[in-house]
């Protein structure tokens, strides 16, 4: 049993400093903008926070954004918006992906008229590949690792002059995906006003999934203008969990993780970190924390077969990785410390991010049983 492997960090390098993000208006209109906008809904899952033992537990359900299954439209739209505002002259872009990030460049480009080439891994799924393909991209197939993908695309969008909308910084490459987490904002913010409705301000503790950390650093500069401000949990897998392993290196240096990346959670599974997200990162996360792939299936389980009471969400292996770690700090007995540094019972209020619906339904039915 892998369990053992499971790692958590509370991040000795938190600030509590009061950090106020340029205002975020222009994203949101912009979104409203586009074809098919419409908020995700906000899912209070009642029957599941009794069963858990925690006060209220919402989810920010991104499974129908855009009709994409997925979240990351808002950050690829926004980002190539920011490109043609900017007077760059756009024919083809090109991303790395492990699927819903390359969809989305490949779905912005097309309501373009633009070509799009995505750099994928051999390990891809085969239903992941497709839906990019649908989206009228052409589809480079990379022997070895995420990381290595994003390197090719790298080099062969210099080669070729096409202009590269990846979600990780690295050296060279360090204001688009400043942008794509930008887009992003639009989550928090219409979490914001639906927690409002609710008459809950905030919510306590927020749990999210990363994996170069793109939206955990939305999530960090959504709350980090407040005085208050909720503990924010980032959950990665334990096959690729670069931004714990950068928690626990001495000074918090940016540091690759030497897990393999084939977790289940496809989406996850990067080993280096984004340079452009590390900084907020390192100052706004309370924890961090590495789970194993079968609370990663528990997760989808609970929310596609819900209790009696609970709305049923439709999660893919990543899209439930937030509520996955919830699981494991609520369950796993080396996580006692993490649990109760946080504060975690039965007056929480916990937010939830579902990042991603049945993207590859084939494994879906394999976990849940049914259907997506």
């Amino acid at each position: 049993m892998t369990e053992l492997r499971m790692r958590w960090r509370v991040n000795p390098f938190r600030s509590r400093e009061v950090v106020t993000p340029p205002p975020r208006g222009p994203v949101r209109r912009f979104h409203e903008s586009l074809p098919g906008y419409a908020p995700t809904p906000l899912r209070e899952l009642p029957g599941l926070a009794a069963s858990l033992g925690v006060g209220r537990l919402y989810m920010k359900d991104e499974s129908a954004r855009f009709g994409l299954q997925a979240f990351k439209g808002l950050g690829a739209s926004w980002a190539i918006h920011r490109l043609a505002a900017k007077g760059v002259t756009l024919t083809t872009v090109a991303s790395a992906t492990d699927g819903n990030h390359g969809r989305a460049v490949a779905w912005t480009a097309r309501q373009l008229g633009l070509q799009a080439v995505i750099f994928m891994t051999t390990h891809s799924s085969a239903a992941r590949i497709e839906a990019i393909r649908n989206e009228g991209a052409r589809v480079e197939l990379i022997e070895g690792s995420y990381d290595e993908a994003v390197q090719a695309c790298a080099a062969r969008s210099a080669e070729a002059g096409w202009q590269v909308v990846a979600d990780v910084g690295y050296e060279g490459y360090m204001e688009i995906p400043l942008w794509i987490t930008e887009g992003y904002s639009t989550i928090f913010g219409e979490a914001e006003e639906q927690l409002a409705r609710e008459g809950i301000p905030q919510p306590d503790l927020v749990f999210v999934q990363a994996g170069v950390g793109g939206l955990a650093a939305a999530v960090v500069d959504h709350y980090s203008a407040r005085a208050a401000q909720p503990a924010i949990v980032v959950v990665e897998p334990t096959d690729a969990d670069g931004l714990l392993t950068s928690a626990l290196s001495p000074d918090g240096t940016p540091t690759v993780s030497e897990g393999s990346q084939r977790s289940l959670m496809a989406g996850l599974n990067c080993g280096a970190v984004s340079l452009t997200a590390w900084p907020v990162l390192r100052r706004g996360v309370d924890l961090f924390l590495s789970v194993d792939d079968q609370y990663a299936e528990e997760a989808m389980r609970r929310l596609g077969l819900p209790v009696e009471g609970d709305p049923r969400i439709v999660s893919g292996e990543s899209g439930g990785a937030g509520l996955a770690g919830l699981l494991a700090l609520l369950g796993y007995h080396a996580f006692r410390g993490p649990r109760e540094a946080l504060g975690l019972g039965r007056d929480s209020v916990v937010m939830l991010v579902n990042t991603e619906g049945a993207t590859d339904p084939a494994s879906y039915r394999r976990i849940v049983g049914v259907e997506p």
